[in-house]
């Protein structure tokens, strides 16, 4: 009786089964819709819906559209869409640069057991990265800064294959998904292209970073509690070495293209005399004069004054030069002839390496001059001048002005302190007149601008404005860099950095 019941159980199921799928079909098909209740769809607008019922209409609200200081980027995004297959190709390349010698310090090495560490297959995918904004800040600075945020839910293809001893282990990283907000600083800004010298890029704020991680065909972050322990190491470690203040630095360009290196020292030159200067005019001695100046240097050449009818001159004058590179720079001093009417004759010429140098320390010399560099020593006698060189660095080693070179572009000029008005130790003060903006006045249609300092000035052809600039500030702080109002100008302003380095 069991087994009968059994085997009238299961046909009376298939039975029904079968009556079930034929009704339902019959009812599909000859079922007629306008005898069924229709309701219109509920309108409302935007403005009366709830958070919850606003977020599943939109789900991601744009970032531009949360903080009016974003700006939209749909340029951009449809930019990278377009050069992510080649993008991919060139990351992956320096990728590989980066990684592939770093593992070479795992294998081998001592007891690591560690044989081959190699790259099966490496590729960031097919979706690029969405920039959902961009802030850009304005700064008195010679830089550009800004703000991309991005996300990124990718499909890369990354296998590692790992040999150690007869065991190959693969290790694929899946699922990658990355939401950040770095700041991108440009600097400093160069007239070559692309018009800026370095990358320096920091994080605001922890990014997120989510990913698989496939071990031997596993899932590593299933095993319970190493999800949240690889998040919190990845927060940690990206934080310790790019959040804001911590920088990466990316060279772009060479440093020398179109820059030039920032001041680093004052070399102290006295001109002491010179003896047997050849005579140059047929009825009586020479009037000789001294010109100095650094190779590579922009500035003028710094001159003594003229000591007539003498071929043994005694000068005692000391003159400051601005140093950028002592180890490549060389002083040339060019002794001449004054003569009233045409050019004046040089009697002859030396240079000296400032490598040659100890700073601080006077160095006594007496060179013998010639009528160039190439030509032989006491081939033509020309005589001799006596000088006295030192070298004096920069204090502060690791200001600014050891930093990164600067552009040379705009109004410059370098000024030499005897005592700074805070009674501290000699110095220079470095002047860059950036720019000016909405200055009046009748004849400005090629201003230049003036630089008036203790009592030295270059004036224009006419006054579209002033300013007075206390350089007790600029000697406390080190540096300023102001957008001043102009005196006597109703909307002029000037832009200008003051830098102070003290010797």
């Amino acid at each position: 009786m069991g087994f009968v019941s059994v085997f009238l159980g299961i046909i009376g199921v298939g039975i029904g089964f079968v009556i079930g799928i034929i009704l339902g079909f019959y009812f599909f098909i000859y079922s007629d819709p306008k005898n069924e209740p229709f309701e219109d769809p509920l309108v409302r607008p935007i403005l009366e819906l709830d958070t919850a019922s606003l977020l599943d209409l939109v789900p991601e609200i744009p970032l531009w559209l949360k903080n009016p200081d974003y700006d939209p980027v749909d340029w951009l995004n449809k930019f990278v869409l377009n050069m992510w297959p080649y993008l991919d190709k060139a990351i992956c390349a320096a990728i590989r640069q980066t990684v592939e010698p770093m593992a070479v310090d795992y294998i081998g090495q001592g007891h690591r057991p560690i044989e081959a560490i190699t790259f099966e297959a490496l590729s960031l995918g097919t979706l690029p990265p969405i920039f959902q904004g961009i802030k850009v800040y304005e700064t008195n600075e010679n830089q550009l800064v800004m703000e991309p945020a991005f996300k990124w839910a990718g499909n890369p293809n990354i296998i590692i294959n790992v040999k150690i001893s007869s065991l190959r282990i693969k290790i694929q990283l899946v699922d990658l998904q990355v939401f950040a907000v770095p700041r991108v600083t440009l600097k400093p800004l160069v007239p070559s292209f692309p018009c800026f010298s370095n990358v320096i890029v920091s994080l605001m704020e922890e990014p997120h970073v989510d990913f698989g991680l496939k071990v031997l065909g596993g899932d590593l972050m299933s095993i319970p509690g190493l999800y949240r322990l690889v998040q919190d190491v990845i927060k940690k470690e990206a934080a310790k070495l790019y959040m804001w203040p911590q920088t990466l630095e990316i060279p772009i360009l060479d440093s020398s293209l179109g820059i030039v290196k920032k001041p680093v020292g004052v070399l102290h030159v006295k001109v002491v005399r010179a003896i047997k200067l050849m005579k140059m005019d047929i009825l009586g001695l020479s009037d000789p004069y001294v010109k100095l100046k650094l190779s590579g240097d922009m500035l003028p050449s710094k001159k003594t004054t003229i000591k007539k009818n003498t071929l043994n001159p005694v000068w005692n004058e000391t003159f400051k030069l601005i140093v950028r590179d002592p180890q490549a720079q060389t002083l040339q001093v060019n002794v001449y002839d004054w003569d009233k009417v045409g050019s004046h004759d040089r009697l002859g010429m030396q240079v000296v390496p400032l490598k040659l140098l100890t700073p601080y320390e006077t160095m006594e010399l007496s060179l013998d001059l010639l009528k160039n560099i190439t030509e032989p020593l006491k081939k033509h006698p020309r005589g001799q001048v006596m000088l006295e060189l030192t070298y004096a660095p920069f204090k502060d080693e690791n200001d600014v002005s050891s930093g990164p070179p600067t552009p040379v572009k705009n109004v410059s000029g370098v000024m030499s302190f005897g005592e700074t008005p805070s009674g501290t130790g000699a110095g220079v003060l470095l002047v860059t007149v950036q720019g000016a903006e909405d200055v009046e006045g009748e004849h400005h249609s090629n201003p230049y601008a003036m630089i008036v300092f203790r009592g030295e000035t270059k004036k224009t052809k006419e006054s579209l404005g002033h300013v007075d600039i206390n350089l007790v500030d600029v000697v406390n702080n080190g540096r300023i860099n102001h957008k001043f109002h102009l005196i006597d100008s109703k909307n002029g302003m000037v832009h200008v950095e003051l830098r102070w380095r003290e010797t």
